[in-house]
């Protein structure tokens, strides 16, 4: 999406877009002063090297001219292609296309079936109504009125959803009084549902449970964190453990850490962790590559940086690609037990939850520890249940008995 108007003059490190991937969106800066010309249209789908617009820089100055000289007085009549006698009664009779903007695909909707930019819910950056944005009114108003829409909606393009059609939801009189309303999913929403769905109709997903305790951890970060963040200035926290002691089960386990490829078995020597982050725009996995050869320090720092990038939409492409092997700590929510779901394409997944006090018998005595479940979900087309308990058994280990993994038993 857009954020400057073709014709516009940016300023150098100017926000001008923002891209949005199947994993993550991000904004773009102008890398230099200039008059903006867009080449692709918002909404397209693009590919990786496209070009999408340019800057001219020899059109840049101190005090840049408010419009090009062949744009009309009126922005939204300048934006329009052909200026037609339909589009200027538009604008006079609406005269709020200062507060919100179509885009020129919407513009021509909109023009063509005479509607006001006032009664359109615009999701746009800006408050600009998108193409989507008109489409769901005109379906709505269909709806409401029981009349046919006269526009039909184009196919997309470039992209191409195999998920199944849903049926339009419209909301009564009623329940809009109490409170009900609609919102468009994001792209990143949209896709992250897809893959879910093609995880579960892909893969023989079956979840296997062990509980841990969490003794000898806590009892190791109490002694340690304030030493250990003094030295590394990073807090010793749970997932370092974690992440550590499934390095180690991956290793003797690497049927775990492959994949399915056709009817090949991808192996994999190394470990690279992905790490669930829960954002405001949805779920997200970076990934913690060579975690194998990762310290306790190094895996604490990489895991806040990237929950921090995350966080604040700043993960780049490469950071989410790839993985061998996930991580979810549903735990952090009060997550007492869950049956997470693959990231595709990886086969095993690890599911961490909420610690709590119960008892437990050691030696032939009822104690109180605090206890963790975990689970393993993973794909029974390559991981055998022997195979994916042994693993839990391994982490479990780790996890009760520390040294293991700085002796590397």
């Amino acid at each position: 999406s857009w954020m400057k108007e073709d014709g516009d003059f940016v300023q150098m490190d100017e926000a001008i877009l923002e891209l949005e991937t199947d994993k993550a969106s991000m904004e773009l800066a102008a890398e230099a002063a200039g008059q903006l010309k867009v080449l692709v249209a918002e909404g397209e789908t693009v590919q990786v090297g496209d070009v999408i617009g340019q800057i001219d820089t020899s059109a840049s100055g101190a005090n840049p001219p408010a419009k090009t000289p062949e744009k009309k007085p009126e922005p939204v009549v300048e934006a329009a292609p052909e200026p037609v006698k339909e589009e200027v009664k538009t604008v006079a009779e609406t005269n709020d296309m200062n507060q919100k903007i179509p885009s020129p695909a919407a513009r021509k909707i909109i023009i063509e079936n005479g509607l006001s930019v006032q009664d359109i819910n615009a999701s746009g950056k800006g408050g600009r109504i998108t193409k989507a944005d008109v489409l769901d009114h005109l379906k709505l108003r269909e709806q409401q009125l029981k009349i046919p829409s006269p526009v039909k909606e184009e196919a997309p393009k470039a992209e191409v959803s195999t998920a199944p059609a849903t049926k339009q939801t419209s909301v009564s009189p009623e329940d809009e009084e109490r409170g009900v309303r609609i919102e468009r999913m994001s792209r990143l929403r949209r896709t992250v549902a897809e893959r879910l769905v093609e995880a579960q109709k892909t893969a023989a997903i079956l979840t296997t449970f062990n509980e841990v305790d969490m003794s000898a951890v806590m009892d190791l970060r109490k002694k340690y964190k304030e030493k250990f963040k003094e030295k590394f200035e990073v807090g010793l926290g749970f997932m370092s453990f974690f992440t550590k002691a499934c390095c180690m089960a991956l290793k003797a386990h690497p049927v775990i850490n492959a994949q399915v490829d056709g009817n090949n078995i991808v192996y994999h020597d190394y470990c690279d962790i992905g790490v669930a982050v829960s954002t405001p725009k949805g779920l997200v996995v970076p990934i913690v590559r060579d975690a194998q050869d990762m310290s306790f320090e190094q895996v604490e720092k990489k895991i806040i940086e990237l929950a921090i990038k995350g966080r604040n939409a700043d993960l780049t492409p490469d950071e989410m690609s790839g993985g061998t092997f996930t991580i979810t700590n549903g735990g952090i929510f009060g997550s007492m037990l869950s049956t997470p779901i693959l990231n595709r394409p990886q086969s095993a997944i690890l599911g961490m939850h909420n610690i709590i006090q119960k008892p437990v018998v050691v030696d032939g005595e009822i104690v109180i520890r605090p206890m963790m479940y975990l689970a393993l979900s993973y794909d029974h087309r390559i991981i055998d249940g022997a195979d994916a308990v042994r693993f839990l058994v391994k982490v479990k280990e780790c996890i009760e008995d520390p040294t293991r993994i700085l002796l590397d038993l």
